[in-house]
């Protein structure tokens, strides 16, 4: 390797079919070596940007009310809530006695201070993985991950006195779970390959704890978590296919979860516990049915009812993706998915169901609090492109909507001065894919520079959410868009199956169908369209530049998933076997091919690429650090092109980057003053 800040590192090609497979050697003084010369690079290439960097870093931090009360949430006597303070990273969590009047609001004088990560952090990398509050409310029960590695120490505060004792277990997966006597807690354990296999008992008290389940299966995680009616454990067991729930009594911690239904392969099934016409009521959402998913019920005899037993709540839709079910003394919530879009549909106890109704075209809705069991209301989130935040209290016997609070935009800022719209591309076999978008309304009618993102991957959807950041890009006349792309799950589970497995290539396609379109459109052109992506949308991006780079001025990178055919040829890494119903398994000799045909890393070739800014994180258990140096180590040794191609691993970081709040701004401006100097804007 040859390196100063001034030229690019050039990593040494070693024999064999992978060249750079040296690079996964963790912690050896030539892999450090490279990854400190390849960040020394990008700190020199990137020097003339300091002052800009500094100036966006102010810029957006200016936008944000740094100093700021979360809105509170009830249970029993308290009401619990979270205050952010201007210069530090983390929020503060806090809880204050609830007002006689049930009102929301926060008695400072009274508060009691329940956690401050900045004071755990050390102003190092630290993230709070369960923060749970006992039954009885006398204890709190938090996980820390102190390097990003999402391996988790488990703490109990007694929050009379303040005491704090670590727990001695290792090798935890950060959950944290109260049985009803506030004495006891189950937690899990990660295996070698950091998947949640194991679930412990542990008594406060004691220095043990005792095994209760282990999951062989390395498909599949297991997770535990408290019903809505708080009256039962769940034990969930899932692959990305397939499920299987064990339950418990919440009142009898010490004894044995029951099945309630045994696995079968491709069925999944979600259970949750409530009331149905003032009756304890078993909640099963299931694909039985159908891809889109059923509701069905079964009442609670104190005995666990068995799959014969359940009964049709909500029948299977064709045109609407039953995604979630929140419970509530007083309804059932139903969140949908139609038309790409989020929908919540309320069943009020004795009463006709409805839908709630909302102002824009294009949004992102979801509940963001439940609240206790017996409460009238619940809490949405609701915001758009060009909307901020807002949190929407809405009565569930009438559907009557109050805005409880608005996330603030500091500064001038008139959300009518963006236009958000929907628009359709066609891909490669006619079917319509979403594009989001938003710009300055001074900008439409003109091509513009065009930030464009996508993910399709696992199911997930990439509502349009509102960003403090991205009024920077918009502000200097960049609009911003997201490709709804097939592997995603914005129109249900369908859309979801046809980008995954031996339909992934429809992902790629789709991408490349919607920046076609932006360009025929003439809202953006290729000298002026960035693309981005992370983890999943890495390899997405990876990807479309070995099929399409002539499309695109610049792109970026975030812990790109991009070494995916060795990636998943190792089922010793963490999350490879997990992978297989995602991407398939590479040991059958067409799965090899077909993911061989699209790997990022796999295809690279003797062409020019745009600039590219990758960012790594060297801690990462989800995608190793090395997938993005070995990418990088083939782009400079076989691209024809001198443009910028830039490096960054995060050295004290893993998947989600550094923790806190102001280093994460500082990340925005670094890739945002990289998209500024490829397109020439400043």
């Amino acid at each position: 390797m040859a390196s100063t800040p001034s030229l690019p590192p050039i990593a040494r090609r070693a024999a064999g079919d992978d060249p750079y497979a040296w690079l996964q050697e963790r912690d050896t003084d030539a892999v450090l070596d490279y990854l400190k010369a390849e960040n020394a690079y990008q700190e020199a290439q990137l020097a003339d940007q300091a002052e800009l960097r500094e100036q966006l870093f102010e810029e957006i931090k200016g936008r944000i009310r740094e100093t700021d009360l979360s809105l509170a949430s009830p249970w029993g006597p308290w009401l619990y809530y979270t205050r952010t303070t201007a210069g530090d990273e983390y929020a503060r969590h806090y809880r204050c006695p609830r007002p006689a009047d049930d009102s929301p609001t926060v008695d400072e004088q009274h508060e009691q201070l329940l956690l401050d990560p900045n004071v755990l952090a050390e102003g190092g990398f630290l993230s709070l993985g369960a923060f749970s509050i006992s039954p009885d409310q006398q204890r709190l029960a938090y996980s820390l991950d102190t390097n990003g590695e999402e391996t988790y120490r488990l703490y109990i505060k007694e929050l009379s006195s303040g005491a704090i004792t670590e727990l001695p277990f290792e090798q935890c997966d950060g959950s944290m779970t109260w049985a009803n006597d506030s004495q006891t807690l189950f937690f899990g354990e990660l295996d070698d390959t950091h998947r949640p296999w194991k679930l412990y008992r542990h008594r406060l008290g004691s220095d043990i704890a005792e095994p209760v389940f282990e999951e062989t299966d390395g498909r599949f995680f297991l997770h535990c978590y408290r019903a809505s009616s708080e009256r039962q454990l769940i034990l969930l067991l899932n692959s990305k296919t397939t499920s299987e729930a064990w339950v418990l009594d919440a009142e009898t911690p010490l004894g044995d979860f029951t099945c309630l239904a045994p696995r079968v392969e491709d069925h999944e099934y979600y259970p949750d516990h409530g009331q149905l016409e003032g009756q304890w009521t078993w909640f099963i959402r299931s694909n039985q049915a159908g891809i889109n998913f059923a509701l069905y019920q079964a009442a609670d005899t104190g005995q666990v009812p068995g799959r014969e037993q359940w009964q049709t709540l909500i029948e299977h839709r064709q045109d609407s993706m039953l995604e979630g079910v929140t419970l509530n003394a007083q309804a059932y919530s139903l969140s949908l998915r139609e038309g790409g879009l989020p929908i919540i549909e309320v069943h009020p106890q004795g009463a006709a169901a409805y839908r709630v109704q909302l102002p824009d075209a294009a949004y992102s809705l979801y509940i963001s609090d439940s609240l206790e069991f017996d409460n009238p209301r619940i809490r949405l989130r609701y915001e758009a492109l060009n909307r901020p935040a807002q949190v929407r209290q809405l009565s569930l016997a009438d559907g009557a909507q109050v805005v409880l609070k608005e996330t603030p935009v500091l500064g001038p800022f008139n959300a009518d001065d963006y236009l958000s719209q929907r628009l359709w591309a066609t891909a490669a076999d006619g079917t319509q894919v979403p594009i989001s978008l938003v710009q300055r309304r001074d900008t439409v009618g003109t091509a513009t520079p065009l930030y464009l993102y996508g993910y399709g991957a696992y199911g997930e959807s990439l509502d349009p959410w509102f960003s403090h950041a991205r009024l920077s890009l918009l502000e200097r006349g960049v609009a911003f868009a997201i490709a709804h792309v097939r592997g995603g799950g914005e129109l249900g589970e369908a859309w979801y199956r046809a980008g995954k497995q031996e339909h992934k290539a429809n992902t790629f396609s789709d991408f490349i169908a919607c920046a076609e379109h932006l360009i025929e459109q003439q809202l953006t052109s290729p000298a002026q369209l960035v693309i981005s992506g992370g983890s999943a949308g890495g390899l997405l991006i990876g990807a479309v530049l070995n099929q399409r780079p002539e499309l695109f001025r610049a792109a970026i990178a975030e812990v790109p998933f991009v070494d995916v055919l060795n990636t998943m040829l190792d089922p010793d890494l963490p999350l490879t076997v997990t992978e297989y119903d995602e991407w398939g398994n590479p040991q059958e000799a067409d799965v090899y091919a077909r993911i061989k045909s699209y790997a990022p890393y796999e295809n690279v070739s003797a062409q020019a690429y745009p600039a590219t800014l990758v960012i790594a994180g060297y801690n990462d258990s989800r995608v190793q650090y090395w997938e993005a140096a070995k990418w990088v180590a083939k782009l400079r040794a076989t691209r024809t092109d001198d443009h910028l191609l830039l490096l960054k691993t995060e050295l004290g970081a893993g998947h989600g980057g550094m923790s806190g709040r102001y280093q994460g701004l500082r990340d925005v401006a670094l890739e945002y003053g990289f998209v500024f100097k490829v397109l020439e804007l400043v």
